[in-house]
């Protein structure tokens, strides 16, 4: 491989400090304390918190006091999704990564800390991952994989142009995720008030105006309860189904021997596609015309809730186009007078029973559609189900415009990143590439 001038193929081991995470048994998890990160925070679009276990402070001092992380480290999935990438920020400073995750450091001070994430991403060292990881059902490489590897390094001044190209391309797709958590947290909070805390409904039982609400929407509201066969509810709502929220659909996989069902248009969504997102807007697989017709009563609409059910049970998104999903997932397929944007907060809010298979036991691996679509839910009336989706509306088309954006800014990245890193395209060249995109 002919590289540019000035630029080297070194040992990783003699620039790069690594250590893999600790294996730690889930009898040693707390309900809070430090941070266990897991594989889950380093999926794509995901915080390196999300999924993470907890560990007794006192217990890690004890018998890990050499793994918590620092900012800046650099996460490396070793085992299932090898290669995956993550950066430890200041809210996740100071966890501990789980076996099957290498903690990631410069060693040598030619190595440029924030250029670290891009060498451990680069084509160059992704092909060694690969070649290590093959050959297992489960696949895994650990310290001993990395010591027979090597990196390519850029001068340092060329690493620090590369980091600041690709960095404001990552700065606005991290920006867009803090804020969609921002207005996520908006939605909730109204959802919650109205449908869960039922503050209209207390207010106007106490000759109130509810908070915030102007006199027609709050007209909607009901100002008693009820007895219902489960609880007391606000007067004219009702205990229902998730089954009669709309249309339950699990998905299916089409054949994977034909090739020809997949490569087209239509997003096929799989659990990973999932994580850390509001709406789906990208995914790893798509479906081709002649796969989405070995199963035509598959098709979901835009608009569609989508739910975990197997594995990570209680995960949930919003379809952004029509789609398919693999059978690891149910979708709801609001009926008319749903509001998708409720039914999507109410599906997260029963995270817990959905995880427990709605029997408040011990976790479940799978939650099959008929079990799903039996779970009791409190059904609002359409018309106060009808102004919460017209006042959230505007938070959600926000998110999905800044989803549509991050995913963009995300191709550009994926496109630009292995030139950059090659050498086949150079800094100047780069910024002129990515114009006005940041």
């Amino acid at each position: 491989m002919s590289l540019p001038e000035n630029w080297a193929e070194h040992p990783l081991v003699e620039v790069i400090d690594f250590q893999e995470g600790p294996g730690i048994l889930a009898k040693d998890f707390r309900p809070a304390g430090i941070s266990l990160i897991r594989l889950s925070g380093l999926e794509r679009g995901a915080s390196v918190l999300d999924g993470c276990n907890f560990l007794d402070p006192s217990m890690v001092e004890r018998r890990w006091s050499h793994f918590p992380v620092q900012e800046g480290d650099v996460l490396l999935s070793a085992s299932a999704c090898l290669g995956r990438i993550a950066v430890v920020d200041s809210q996740s400073a100071g966890g501990i990564p789980y076996t099957g995750i290498i903690r990631m450091r410069p060693r040598v001070a030619s190595l440029d800390r924030a250029f670290l994430r891009y060498l451990l991403e680069s084509t160059h060292f992704q092909r060694q991952v690969e070649a290590m990881g093959a050959g297992s059902v489960l696949r895994h490489f650990g310290p001993m994989h990395l010591r027979a590897m090597t990196v390519i390094l850029p001068p340092l001044s060329e690493q620090r142009a590369i980091t600041h190209i690709l960095g404001a391309l990552d700065d606005k797709v991290e920006l867009n995720r803090r804020t969609n958590e921002t207005l996520e947290a908006i939605a909730q909070a109204v959802f919650k008030s109205w449908f869960v805390d039922f503050d209209p409904v207390r207010a106007k039982m106490a000759g109130r105006q509810p908070f915030g609400m102007d006199a027609a929407t709050a007209a909607l509201f009901p100002d008693s309860f009820e007895d219902s066969p489960l609880w007391a509810i606000p007067a004219r709502w009702e205990v229902g189904t998730i089954g009669a929220l709309g249309e339950v659909i699990c998905g299916k996989t089409p054949p994977t021997a034909e090739p020809r069902n997949y490569g087209g248009d239509t997003p096929f969504i799989t659990i990973p596609d999932m994580h850390g997102r509001v709406f789906v807007t990208h995914t790893a697989t798509t479906l081709s015309e002649a796969g989405t017709q070995t199963q035509p009563k598959k098709w979901l609409p835009a608009l569609a809730v989508c739910v975990s059910c197997i594995a990570t049970p209680g995960l949930s998104v919003l379809t952004s186009v029509p789609s398919h999903t693999n059978q690891q997932i149910n979708a709801i397929v609001c009926r008319r007078g749903v509001s998708p944007f409720w039914c999507l907060l109410q599906v997260r809010s029963m995270r817990g029973e959905i995880v427990t298979g709605g029997a408040g036991g011990s976790a479940t691996l799978n939650l099959n559609k008929g079990n799903f679509a039996a779970m009791p839910v409190l059904i609002p009336t359409e018309k106060c189900m009808g102004a919460f989706h017209v006042s959230v509306k505007p938070v959600f088309d926000h998110i999905l415009l800044n989803e549509f954006q991050s995913q963009s800014l995300g191709s550009i990245r994926d496109t630009l990143m292995p030139k950059l890193l090659s050498g086949q395209v150079r800094v100047k060249d780069a910024e002129k590439l990515i114009g006005d995109a940041v």
